[in-house]
């Protein structure tokens, strides 16, 4: 299994960042690896909503289907599957100040042969991690204006 994990804070404060980042629909705006992200229920963000998510990470196109499995006031947990990999993204969302302090983790799973990439996943995975911090927070210190 390939982790990642970041640790920043955003201008933003949770009441503001935890909706926004419930609706997945939004990672094509922070999600460098992202897109496109379709949802493919309606109504409103709920545990179990889900959307259709195609990444182009290091030059391979990718479709998972995310579900929303956990949505509390301080923690979002999406789970992306398709046949060859699983990918959980744990995001925890505290108050700092007048905005909020983010902790985003990506443990990706990969099954049968694409088991062979996950050493060469982790360097990759690395960088897409400093890459999402970067535009995550771009994004969520807009919001905060």
């Amino acid at each position: 299994m390939t982790t990642v994990s970041r640790t920043f804070t955003v201008d933003a404060p949770p009441e503001v960042v935890v909706p926004y980042l419930a609706d997945f629909g939004n990672a094509v705006h922070w999600d460098p690896g992202t897109v496109t992200c379709a949802r493919n229920d309606s109504g409103p963000i709920r545990t179990g909503a889900n959307w259709h998510n195609t990444s182009k990470i290091a030059g391979i196109t990718t479709d998972l289907t995310y579900t929303l499995e956990q949505f509390d006031e301080d923690r979002l947990v999406l789970v992306g599957r398709n046949d060859t990999a699983t990918s959980t993204e744990t995001i925890e969302i505290t108050p700092n100040g007048a905005g909020s302090s983010i902790t985003y983790t990506n443990e990706l799973e990969f099954k049968g042969a694409a088991k062979l990439a996950a050493p060469l996943g982790k360097v990759v995975f690395e960088k897409l991690g400093n890459d999402t911090e970067k535009q995550l927070t771009e994004v969520l210190n807009k919001l905060a204006r």
